[in-house]
């Protein structure tokens, strides 16, 4: 089982985070930031990639009715050109911690690199959505997010097969990129070797 804890001779708060889509050639990175009740079931939380589309939204419900908090941020396809892909998720990151209005007394961040917040404590956990609920709930939020932006802003897509890839750079997308050149939303910088 996933511990809710940053380790077990501890009390402390913590609050997870994840992103979704920051390998994604097109549009936005998505940030989940959560703070997980350890009296709910957390039996069924797990890594995002771990879980099936029709199982991610049944708990993304699941993890917004029983968390203590939760916050959403994100950063546009603009803001990734203009300061990279690593600013650019910080940002997204910062503005999901922004709206947790809880204390808290350390974050926990999915992976090996963070931008510090304000003046709290952090530690990065690479593969920490396979070890704390709170992470494992915050990569579900972020990639449920993240695709209802996709399914709704590109909900007639015929051209780059998004409904399918979610903005990655499969096949489909790449040849699209050649046949039909680049939106507005896609990444400068990711599509340039294809145009």
């Amino acid at each position: 089982m996933l511990s809710t804890l940053y380790n077990n001779n501890s009390n402390e708060v913590t609050v997870g985070i994840d992103e979704a889509g920051k390998g994604c050639m097109i549009g936005r990175v998505y940030a989940a930031a959560v703070i997980w009740d350890p009296s709910k079931d957390a039996s069924r939380i797990r890594d995002s990639k771990k879980i099936s589309r029709k199982n991610r939204k049944v708990l993304r419900e699941y993890i917004e009715k029983n968390c203590v908090a939760y916050g959403i941020g994100w950063a546009s396809n603009t803001e990734i050109d203009e300061i990279n892909i690593s600013n650019a998720t910080f940002n997204a990151m910062h503005r999901a911690l922004d709206q947790i209005d809880v204390h808290f007394d350390r974050i926990l961040v999915d992976g090996n690199r963070f931008k510090p917040y304000k003046c709290n404590v952090h530690s990065c956990i690479v593969g920490g959505d396979d070890q704390y609920v709170n992470i494992a709930a915050a990569s579900i939020l972020a990639k449920e997010y993240h695709d209802e932006w996709i399914n709704n802003e590109f909900a007639d897509d015929d051209k780059y097969d998004l409904m399918n890839n979610k903005g990655y750079g499969t096949k489909k997308h790449i040849e699209g990129i050649k046949k039909y050149g680049v939106t507005s939303y896609h990444r400068t910088l990711y599509c340039s070797k294809y145009t």
